[in-house]
């Protein structure tokens, strides 16, 4: 027996039982010669050659009673499962984009909304498969859903620029293509449920209407797999939206092009480039930490112009940051120094400068420092990472909790309600507040992650050999993270020997490791750039302070 069955109509079930095997099948016109024998094959005459004139019926419970009966649907499964082949290995190109970029497969976006599409296609392929003999008309309407809301993010995705930009070829087509599978799913399940009947009407007398309990659970399960990548595909449309909206907001500077035009970093500065003789004066260059320099190292410098402690202050946002697009895999410190100043050279930007930098993005400065000696007349480190620390930011703990924040990054419910309950704006997630849950930060932390102990490491180690020794140097650490972090203490003593010309090493006792959120730390940062900007100014020229 396949299961329990359930009769709704008891007249109709007695008709049906004058048909079963025992019973005196219905006449026919047609003699039976002609109807076996020399008919060419169709699809009533494939693997099991009935005819009511020779045969009895058979109880829809007989194995022989399948649509697999049919070479159209023996095909359509055989075409489902090619393209379950071509989309599995889609998706394993889409998982190593994140690690690994293969040339030409570069998104100047977050990789995890093309991976997000290729799995909401590899997982309606997989439902069709596991369900292919048991057609469902609720798998079929969601299908249809889903179909429609991905190709409503491929118009989306084709008419705002930004994203057209962002997401390049590889995006537009594992949303095209996840959209044409759920299509299909829609065809290769009508297909069954029509060989389905075909069958049960010739070898059985009338399509069966009724299910067992195992076909009942089969089409619960496939309606519930289809129902949650509909929810999936709902949270990736909102997060498209909201990624539409940001692109509207414009950076304050401008996008460069660099590495061979494979993608933009964004660079802003600001204040006097020449003093009244004509003198070109010495520009702060900033480099954020674990968040873009927007988020506060921006503001500080503002207030440093308006006062009068610096003149000129520019700020490359790190790939991955903000508004500067993502870098192909592998990204170490080298590549972001080469970035930046390929980004300086393009916008006609030249030293003298002091460098300020803060947290990890220290580790990147020291590279651009070591590479362009000459022109960099000063350093200033805001509680700076050591790279023998760099196993806290390389971990492959942290690593892994990384992919799966990207891997989850696309159905944004985060992003949403923050966007709804707490009304985060566009700034707030560029480059404030929620700028964490962005896939293009993620990916961003994820790179630095990957490469952090290895050509990250040997790019800073490499640097430190190479600095020039007579470079001012200040150093201004975390009076918290002292305290609560004796390893820490002895890498910030040790990171003020970079040089030979130490200018100070300050300890904001009340300041967390951003040290600029509180005053103190703010004063601090400050004064130290008033001095290092004016030695570096004049003191190269003999002049001094």
């Amino acid at each position: 027996m396949k299961g329990f069955w359930r009769h709704d109509d008891p007249d109709q079930d007695r008709d049906r039982d004058r048909d079963r095997p025992g019973q005196t099948p219905p006449p026919s016109n047609t003699p039976p010669a002609e109807s076996s024998s020399n008919q060419d094959p169709d699809e009533r005459t494939q693997l099991l050659h009935h005819s009511s004139d020779t045969m009895p019926y058979l109880s829809p419970d007989d194995p022989a009673v399948s649509p697999y009966n049919l070479w159209t649907v023996r095909f359509a499964r055989w075409l489902t499962v090619v393209l379950t082949c071509l989309t599995f290995v889609w998706w394993i190109l889409m998982v190593v984009t994140v690690f690994i970029t293969p040339p030409g497969l570069h998104v100047r976006g977050s990789p995890f909304f093309a991976f997000g599409y290729a799995t909401a296609a590899l997982l309606t392929l997989a439902v069709s498969l596991l369900f292919f003999t048991v057609p469902s008309r609720p798998a079929r309407v969601l299908s249809i859903v889903n179909a429609g809301v991905l190709l409503l993010d491929a118009v989306v995705m084709l008419a705002v620029p930004g994203l057209r930009h962002a997401e390049v070829w590889a995006g537009v087509v594992s949303v095209v293509w996840a959209a044409l599978m759920a299509a299909w799913f829609v065809g290769a399940d009508r297909t069954v449920q029509w060989g389905k009947a075909e069958e049960e009407q010739r070898l059985t007398g009338r399509p069966e209407s009724r299910r067992s309990v195992l076909e009942w659970g089969e089409v619960m399960l496939s309606t519930l797999a289809l129902a949650a990548v509909g929810v999936g595909m709902g949270l990736m449309t909102c997060v498209l939206v909201l990624r539409a909206a940001d692109y509207g907001l414009a950076p304050p500077g401008e996008m460069y092009w660099v590495d061979g035009n494979r993608y933009q970093i964004h660079l802003y500065c600001h204040g006097r480039e020449l003093d009244a003789a004509g003198k070109k004066r010495t520009t702060v260059l900033l480099e954020g930490g674990e968040d873009a320099v927007e988020s506060g190292l921006w503001q500080l410098a503002e207030n440093a112009v308006k006062n009068g402690s610096i003149d000129r202050f520019c700020f490359a946002d790190r790939p991955g940051m903000a508004w500067s697009d993502t870098a192909p895999s592998p990204f170490s410190a080298s590549v972001a120094s080469d970035a930046l100043s390929e980004a300086l050279s393009r916008a006609g930007e030249e030293g003298p400068w002091v460098l300020v930098s803060a947290g990890v993005g220290s580790l990147y400065s020291r590279v651009f420092s070591a590479r362009h000696g000459e022109e960099v007349h000063g350093m200033l480190l805001i509680d700076p990472l050591h790279e023998d620390l760099l196993s806290r930011v390389g971990s492959p703990g942290r690593g892994f909790l990384l992919w799966v924040q990207g891997a989850i990054s696309p159905c944004g419910i985060d992003r949403i309600l923050a966007a709804i309950v707490k009304g985060r704006r566009a700034a707030d997630r560029v480059w404030g507040r929620s700028s964490y849950q962005s896939g293009t930060t993620i990916f961003a932390k994820l790179q630095e992650n990957l490469v952090a102990e290895s050509l990250t490491r040997r790019d800073v180690v490499s640097s430190r050999a190479i600095q020039d020794k007579d470079t001012r140097l200040a150093v201004i650490s975390s009076g918290k993270q002292i305290r609560s972090d004796r390893e820490w203490e002895d890498k910030q003593r040790d990171l003020t020997h970079l040089t030979t010309n130490l200018e100070g090493w300050d300890v904001v006792g009340d300041a967390p490791h951003r040290v600029w959120d509180t005053l103190s730390g703010r004063e601090a940062i400050e004064r130290r750039l008033r001095r290092l900007v004016g030695y570096g100014y004049s003191g190269r020229d003999g002049a001094g302070v």
